[in-house]
C-alpha cells in the first residue's frame, strides 16, 4: 500500500464539506501562539533561558536568521520586510547581527553542536556572495556547525544568480527553498512578483548540478485572478521542474497588516467556492505525481527527509515549518527573529533600527515571549502530535506527563464529535484519537479544539489568524 492509498476520497464530498472548515486559525508554529506572548517577558528572562541551555551541552541546535531585505514588495506578502536596492542596509545589518550572534553565544555558555541552519526573510540571497560568507563566518565561529548539519535557505529566483549559488554550495548548503506563488501572468501582475518558468528552472538546474540535494518550491492558492485553468498550468510547470518538496499555502488575506492586499478585495480574489476547487484540483494532481501529504499544507518525494520523518514518527514542527529535528532548541538572529527553547519562545524587536541599536549594544533585543507552563506543555504536545503524527495515543500522553489524556482532555475530546461525523478524526479503542485522511487536511481544524487560548482570541473584535483554507 503506498503511502497516498488512503487519500482515495470522493473529491466531490470534500468539496461540499470544505466549507464548513473555512475559519480563522493559528498555523501552529508554535503553542501557544504568538498572540499570547507577552512583552513581560524581555531580555532579562531570556538571558536566564539561555543559561538554562548549558545544563543540556551535548543537545544539538537549531539556528535561524531572520534577512529582511527584498528589492521589491510582493503584494500577498505580509512578512517582516524592507523594500530596497541601496547597499548601506544590508551592511549596517551585518555589523549588527554578527554582534547580536556574539551577544547570544556568550548567553547560551556551552558550545552545543548546530544541526540546523536555515536563513529567512525578506530575501537572503538579496547578500551578495562576499555578504553571504561573511555571516556563515560568523555563526561558524560562535558556533560548531556539525559536520552532517543540515543547512538551507530562502531565496527569490528574479535576484539569485550562479556566483550565489556556487558560493553557498561551497558554504555546505544543500537544500534551497524558493517562492514562485503561481507562473501565470496575470496572477503574478497583480502581485507585483514577475517570474519567469525559464529562470526558475534554470536556477534548480544550476542548484542540482551544484550539489544541493533538496529544492522546495512554495505555491499560493487563492491569489487575485488566479483560476482552476490557471493553477493546472502552473502545476504543470512546477512538476516539469521536478522539486523535491512543495509548500501550498492559503492566501493569508491579513489586510490588518499588510496594507497593500487592500486592493485585493474589490473584484480580484477567486470566489470562495472556487478557491476551495483549486485546492482540491492541486492536491490531487500532487498525490497522483507520487508526493507525499506531509502536512496540510506541505509535499514531499517519498525518498525525501520530510516523508522519512512522517513514515517513522520522527517529524516535527517549529517556527520554520515542518522538520526533522525532534526536541531541538531554536535561536533565531535577526529582527522580529524568534528562539523556541524548552522552556520558553523568545522574540526579538521587529524594526530594524530597534533591534539594530540593542545589537550594536551587545544586549538582547528581545520584547515579548512565554515561558511555558506544565498545562501548555500537555496541550503542545497533544497539538504537535495532531499535526506531526495524525495521532494521539493516551499512553505516550502517560509516559509523557503521568496522567490520563481521556481524563484531562474530556472536553476537548467530546468536542471531536462533529469533526468525527465529518470524516475528519477516529475515535481508538484506548481512547485516544487519529487523523483521517481528510483531518489530515484539516489538522489545525483539529489541533483547534486543544487549544486554550482560542476562544478568548476569537472574541476580540481585532482579527489576528488568516483563513484555515
Amino acid at each position: 500500500m503506498t503511502a497516498n492509498a488512503a487519500f482515495d476520497l470522493d473529491w466531490d464530498a470534500v468539496l461540499a464539506l470544505l466549507p464548513r472548515y473555512v475559519e480563522a486559525g493559528p498555523r501552529y508554529t508554535s503553542y501557544p501562539t504568538a498572540p499570547v506572548w507577552s512583552d513581560g517577558y524581555g531580555p532579562d528572562a531570556f538571558r536566564e533561558d539561555l543559561a538554562a541551555l548549558a545544563a543540556r551541552a551535548a543537545d544539538p541546535l537549531s539556528l535561524y536568521v531572520h534577512v529582511p531585505f527584498c528589492r521589491s514588495l510582493c503584494h500577498f506578502c505580509a512578512c517582516n520586510r524592507i523594500i530596497t536596492q541601496r547597499r548601506e542596509p544590508p551592511a549596517a545589518w551585518l555589523d549588527a547581527v554578527e554582534r547580536e550572534i556574539a551577544t547570544v553565544r556568550q548567553a547560551v555558555g556551552s558550545d552545543r553542536p548546530v544541526s540546523q541552519l536555515h536563513w529567512g526573510g525578506g530575501t537572503p540571497t538579496h547578500l551578495d556572495p562576499d555578504q553571504i560568507e561573511r555571516l556563515h563566518r560568523a555563526l561558524r565561529t560562535a558556533f560548531s556547525l556539525a559536520p552532517d548539519a543540515e543547512c538551507s535557505l530562502e531565496v527569490d529566483p528574479r535576484v539569485t544568480t550562479e556566483a550565489h549559488v556556487e558560493r553557498l554550495a561551497a558554504l555546505g548548503f544543500t537544500r534551497l527553498s524558493m517562492g514562485v506563488q503561481d507562473f501565470d501572468p496575470r496572477v503574478q501582475a497583480a502581485i507585483h512578483r514577475v517570474q519567469s518558468v525559464a529562470d526558475t528552472a534554470a536556477l534548480v538546474e544550476h542548484a542540482r548540478r551544484a550539489g544541493f540535494q533538496g529544492i522546495a518550491i512554495d505555491l499560493i492558492y487563492g491569489l487575485p485572478f488566479q483560476s482552476e485553468a490557471s493553477m493546472r498550468r502552473t502545476l504543470d510547470h512546477v512538476l516539469a521542474i521536478g522539486p523535491d518538496r512543495v509548500a501550498l499555502y492559503s492566501y493569508a488575506h491579513v489586510t490588518w497588516v499588510a496594507k497593500q492586499q487592500r486592493g485585493f478585495e474589490r473584484h480580484d480574489l477567486p470566489a470562495p467556492e472556487d478557491k476551495l476547487r483549486i485546492l482540491v484540483g492541486a492536491i490531487r494532481r500532487f498525490l497522483a505525481a507520487g508526493y507525499v501529504h506531509v502536512g496540510f499544507d506541505h509535499f514531499a518525494r517519498p525518498d525525501d527527509p520530510l516523508a522519512r520523518a512522517l513514515a517513522d514518527g520522527t517529524l516535527r514542527r517549529n517556527f520554520m515549518g515542518y522538520t526533522t529535528q525532534a526536541g531541538v532548541d531554536l535561536l533565531g538572529f535577526g529582527p522580529s527573529a524568534i528562539s523556541e527553547t524548552r522552556e520558553a519562545y523568545a522574540q526579538s524587536a521587529r524594526e530594524l533600527d530597534a533591534w539594530s541599536h540593542a545589537a550594536n549594544a551587545g544586549a538582547l533585543a528581545t520584547v515579548r515571549g512565554h515561558r511555558l507552563d506544565l498545562e501548555d506543555r500537555r496541550r503542545a504536545w497533544v497539538i504537535g502530535r495532531i499535526l506531526c503524527a495524525g495521532r494521539v495515543d493516551p499512553a505516550a500522553y502517560r509516559a509523557a506527563f503521568g496522567d490520563s489524556l481521556t481524563e484531562r482532555f474530556a472536553k476537548e475530546l467530546a468536542s471531536l464529535a462533529p469533526l468525527e461525523a465529518d470524516g475528519l478524526v477516529a475515535r481508538t479503542s484506548d481512547g485516544g484519537f487519529a487523523l483521517r485522511p481528510l483531518g489530515r487536511l484539516l489538522a489545525r481544524s483539529v489541533a483547534m479544539r486543544f487549544d486554550a487560548y482560542l476562544p478568548a482570541q476569537q472574541q476580540g473584535e481585532r482579527p489576528l489568524f488568516s483563513q484555515t483554507v
